[in-house]
């Protein structure tokens, strides 16, 4: 739905076990679940990217991260307290302490009335956001009434948006293919794909493009000023001026058409948004989502797709999608958004170019989305969903419960209490109505995500997947009783003290990630605004936090929260039950209908026809085929190498021991919030225990200790921290046999509870014990259904880490703790658990025993230098707590998966494509050029052959310097063989590549943009301790950024041989419909080893 993810590809960690209370964003809104994001690169990569840090993940602003804190009950005990020790330390300064002081605020000079007034804006309201210390002005454009919101601070990560509201009347996904369409070319820009263009000469934090159920946004940033300005105009001109409404290839390219190479040959369906969205719904969540949204609001227009429904898409016209543009794409119907140290006149004077152009417009009341009216009685539908056939179907039932909340607006201080009561339902696994649901055994796993509170009118989802069909009404029942019974008896105060830290926590901290904080704020804001509200309303959650707590101290949380269980749930009428039942026919049945219809197109057709078919398809094909003249490519604003700094930026780091351990600390400004992680060695591990690892991480942190339930201590986590997450951590090291494998315990607290912090550890890793049959039962299931939605959600990063373990050991290591080993590994699991549940649980505490080791254990800490310094203290008594040495001796891992072209067989209407080798074997040295050819190949080859001309939603290339593998990857691909034939011509495309200066240039600037991407102080901390690990040193990343910034034309055509070693020596993975796989099999066949696990 958002075009970053076509190219940006964040971390994924689907073994990471995150609590980190208030995670859940509040009271930020959030993104729907039809229009995810991901950004340029996560906080948690590393400098140079690897297979871990790249391969897509995509992350959704609604639901940031599960949540893992309430609050200790009153019989649990206060924080284990540790003996006293004295401290052994000893640091050596690797580079310069840096000083620990923010700057002074400075904002950029205001703009007067009068400025403004020239430029055609007056002033409507300015606010001071103390929550986020800005000045913020609310402009509106006198002409076209186009509102601008200006927010000034000192955020180097300059943001700007540009939202419209459109809403659609049908699921034909206008919206959506005219938010792909709008940046393929426009009046000043006049290229085939500026978007591309910009991706790979800029250096920006964010560029994107969001299609929500009621509006489309345009999002940018960066913190290059002059990088930032070059994307704002693009953005403007690609939005209000966009070629798509004039150039009919434009429309089929991105949308659909139907294409014919040969009379003789079948017609087929092509379009980047008709396969995205093929994707979409072969995915069962999303068809649950999908049929909720129409369920609850059947009568305006959320009951539509605006990211289209693939059996309709075919439905719009031209006609249509050029009207659309005209009725909802004008300043009157738009919002802006800049936020930043930039210049706020500036900003002014740029939109004032684009605006006067227009006049006023009726857009505004065209595009009012009017609310669902509330029902009288519960409805309930039922939809089936594409399964595979393995397995027990009449056990892969979903049931979830909806309700629409209001008909009306809410005020500001119920929607924080009702996301609070979210938080308090279902935000950490010790939540009472998410413990309840889990531990009944109903289901495997949640679904639904509470709260959903991002669109005009707020609903409530919750239930349950995995279940039997006979226990559907078991669920609902059990949903409606737990919610009573809550209501009834109200929340333990202790659970209500720590959703209270949690959330106040997350919202002081505001960390956001990689996500710039700007755009977060825009989102927040927009919410509200989009609807004609107060923008600034949304931003100031102080009073309305304030306000709660005194009236929870005052009345109590029963009087507070209960009334809001029976109001809005269970005295609500507005409730869609809606049941999803597993159908393994409905992908081959739905390719079929298809088919049949093309074939019934072609026999209706005459022969004049089909010709005039195949020219139409040739001639759009000449058009993607057809490289932009260099005096077009120029008009689209770049920076150059000069604007580029030459020299890496260190991360300060001091390398010292405490009490025999090594420790790292990084002197940062951090708002007086510690980050701390605790690295353990787990090479002495038996390799039969590895696919457990994710397992035991996760039981550390959701099973009790002697002393408390897990009830307790997840409490005891929200109430005394920002949260602990605990995970495995696996990666090559260059130039080395050794392996760089760990187990990272994560966690953050104001630095005042540092102590409370690391004894917090201690209990988690000490303490627990492994002794809860049904909870780790419960678990496996979950993880088991997780891995099966990912198989259809990420089969592109399922491919790439089945690639990975052909060719390295820490990729077999990864692929046996997150890959298709893994779910094979849970399926055995799951009935073993209750046969050898003694040998489980001994495994487990092998693993613990195997872990906890002084020797080997790494500390790592960011924070200002004074709260370094009093942590030490406590960071010296958790080690003296750790054995000093392991028992366990270093294991021998060197194992592999057998060299072997695979397919695995998924129920969907498209493919995921992959294909590896790894170079250093084929000799291959590395130099840093390979990082900007790798981009280009992807920004260039890549996105005209599998994307543009293949109909793909994505395609990449990419190398991981630590293991040497080189990587093809496409995803939501309605080819296979193709894919893999475009991949092999690779190298031919290298040799015979002509790259002029400004060309090079952009690549390599836009890989500098990746290397320097934005970070938060904790993630600076994270990735300077996963350097060190890797054994990255300082003067290495600078001989890279050297060798990037001198990157030429002969280093592209020198790397064309290294790449053919995937053509020649590489082997291919695609996780595919089993009719695709035939097909492929009766061009080639046998060429691949067919694997079905669902």
């Amino acid at each position: 739905m958002e075009r970053a993810a076509l190219l940006r590809c964040s971390s994924l960690a689907p073994n990471r076990f995150f609590y980190f209370p208030g995670s859940r964003s509040f009271p930020l809104r959030r993104l729907p679940a039809s229009a995810p994001f991901s950004s340029r690169s996560a906080s948690s990569s590393s400098s140079a990217p690897s297979t871990s840090s790249r391969l897509l993940h995509r992350r959704r602003h609604s639901r940031l991260l599960r949540v893992a804190a309430s609050s200790s009950s009153s019989s649990s005990s206060s924080s284990p307290s540790f003996s006293s020790a004295h401290t052994d330390k000893h640091f050596s300064t690797l580079s310069a302490r840096a000083v620990a002081t923010p700057s002074a605020p400075q904002f950029s000079s205001d703009v007067s009335d009068e400025a403004a007034e020239k430029l055609g804006f007056e002033k409507v309201s300015e606010q001071f956001i103390e929550e986020c210390k800005s000045k913020a002005v609310l402009f509106k454009h006198r002409k076209t009434g186009c509102e601008v919101m200006s927010v000034s601070n000192d955020d180097e990560n300059k943001v700007f948006g540009i939202v419209l509201r459109t809403p659609p009347k049908d699921s034909t996904g206008i919206p959506h293919i005219l938010e792909h369409s709008v940046l393929c070319g426009s009046r000043k820009y006049p290229l085939k794909e500026p978007f591309a263009e910009l991706i790979k000469g800029s250096l920006n934090t964010y560029l994107n493009a969001i299609t929500f159920p009621d509006r489309t946004c345009y999002p940018i940033a960066s913190t290059n000023t002059k990088d930032f300005y070059n994307l704002v105009d693009v953005y403007l001109d690609a939005v209000f001026f966009p070629n798509c409404v004039e150039d009919e290839l434009i429309f089929q390219q991105e949308g659909w058409h139907y294409e014919l190479d040969d009379p003789s040959k079948e017609i087929t369906y092509k379009g980047v948004v008709f396969n995205e969205m093929k994707g979409v719904y072969s995915q069962p969540e999303n068809v649950l989502g999908r049929a909720v949204r129409r369920a609850v609001f059947p009568d305006n227009t959320y009951g539509v797709d605006s990211g289209g429904d693939p059996t309709v898409i075919p439905k719009l016209t031209f006609e249509e999608f050029k009207e659309f543009h005209r009725k909802y794409y004008h300043p009157s119907n738009a919002r802006i958004w800049f936020y930043g140290d930039d210049d706020p006149s500036e900003r002014l004077r740029i939109l004032s170019e684009y605006l006067e152009m227009f006049g006023s417009s009726s857009s505004p009341s065209e595009s009012t989305v009017e609310p669902q009216r509330l029902f009288s009685e519960p409805v309930r539908v039922v939809h089936k969903y594409p399964a595979g056939d393995g397995g027990d179907l009449k056990k892969k039932h979903m049931v979830c419960l909806n309700w629409l909340l209001s008909d009306k607006t809410l005020d500001l201080e119920t929607e924080l209490a009702l996301g609070f009561l979210d938080h308090l339902l279902l935000g950490t696994p010790a939540s009472p109505l998410m413990k309840i649901l889990l531990d009944s055994g109903l289901g495997d796993d949640i679904v639904g995500g509470g709260i959903e509170d991002d669109l005009l009118q707020p609903q409530f989802s919750i239930g349950l997947k995995g279940v039997s069909e006979d226990d559907i009404q078991k669920v609902e029942e059990l949903i409606l009783s737990t919610l009573k019974k809550i209501s009834e008896e109200g929340f333990e105060t202790e659970a209500v003290e720590a959703s209270m830290n949690t959330i106040e926590f997350h919202l002081r901290e505001n960390n956001t990630g990689s996500f710039p904080r700007g755009l977060a704020l825009m989102f927040q804001s927009m919410g509200k605004w989009i609807y004609g509200l107060d923008p600034f309303g949304p931003l100031k959650y102080e009073e309305p936090l304030k306000a709660l707590k005194a009236r929870i101290a005052k009345e109590g949380s029963k009087a507070v929260f209960s009334p809001l269980i029976e109001k809005f749930i269970l005295n609500n009428n507005h409730r869609a039950i809606v049941e999803m039942q597993p159908d393994p026919e409905k992908a081959s049945r739905d390719d079929s209908l298809e088919r049949e219809s093309l074939e019934k197109l072609k026999a209706s057709m005459t022969e004049e026809d089909l010709a005039e078919l195949t020219r139409a398809t040739q001639e759009l094909k000449l058009k993607q085929e057809t490289p932009d003249p260099p005096e077009v490519l120029k008009t689209v604003p770049c920076l150059q190498l000069d604007d580029i700094p030459k020299r890496t930026t260190p991360t300060p780091i001091e390398v010292g021991e405490i009490n025999g351990a090594k420790v790292l600390q990084h002197d940062l400004f951090t708002n007086d919030v510690l980050y701390a992680e605790v690295v353990f060695d787990i090479r002495s591990l038996k390799q039969e225990l590895l696919p457990l690892v994710p397992l035991f991480c996760q039981s550390l942190l959701e099973m009790g200790t002697k002393d408390m339930s897990f009830v307790q201590l997840n409490q005891l986590i929200g109430r005394k921290t920002g949260g602990i997450s605990v995970y495995p951590f696996t990666s090559s090291v260059r130039g080395s046999t050794d392996l760089c494998s760990h187990i990272i315990v994560r966690g953050k607290a104001m630095a005042g509870r540092a102590e409370d912090l690391f004894n917090l550890v201690k209990c988690v890793l000490q303490e627990v014990q492994f002794t809860d049959q049904q909870r780790f039962k419960q678990f496996v299931s979950q993880s088991k259904a997780g891995m099966e939605s990912s198989l259809s959600g990420s089969g592109h990063a399922i491919a790439a880490s089945r690639l990975g373990a052909k060719f390295s050991t820490a990729g077999w290591i990864s692929e046996q703790m997150g890959g298709v080993s893994y779910l094979e590994f849970l399926q055995d699991l799951e009935k073993r658990v209750d046969q050898d549940w003694d040998g489980i649980s001994a495994s487990l505490e092998e693993i613990r025993t195997s872990l906890l080791s002084k020797d080997g254990c790494l500390v790592n800490l960011t924070a200002d230098g004074k709260n370094l310094t009093a942590s030490e203290k406590y960071v010296s008594k958790f080690l003296d707590c750790l054995p000093s040495s392991s028992s366990a001796a270093t294991a021998s891992w060197n194992a592999r998966l057998p060299l072997g072209n695979e397919a695995i067989v998924i129920p969907s209407q498209v493919n995921y494509v992959g294909k590896a080798a790894n170079i250093y074997e084929a000799g291959y040295q590395l130099h840093g050029s390979v990082y900007v050819i790798s981009n280009h190949i992807s920004n260039t080859w890549l996105w005209d052959r599998v994307r543009l001309m293949g109909g793909a939603y994505g395609g990449m290339s990419h190398f991981n310097p630590y293991s040497g593998v080189c990587y093809f990857l496409s995803w939501r691909d309605p080819n296979l063989l193709n894919t893999l034939d475009i991949y092999d011509a690779t190298g031919d495309f290298l040799r015979e590549l002509e790259l002029d200066n400004d060309t090079l240039t952009k690549s390599i600037i836009g890989t500098i943009g990746n290397v320097d991407s934005y970070q938060l102080p904790d993630a600076k901390g994270y990735n300077s301790m996963l350097r060190y690990l890797r054994g990255v040193t300082e003067e290495e990343r600078q001989q890279r950024r050297e060798e990037i910034l001198s990157t030429s034309l002969k280093n592209f055509r020198e790397f064309a041989d290294a790449i053919d070693a995937v053509k020649h020596k590489g082997v291919s993975v695609a996780v595919a419909s089993a009719g695709h796989i035939d097909a492929a099999h009766k061009d080639r066949p046998n060429y691949f080893q067919v694997k079905k696990v669902v």
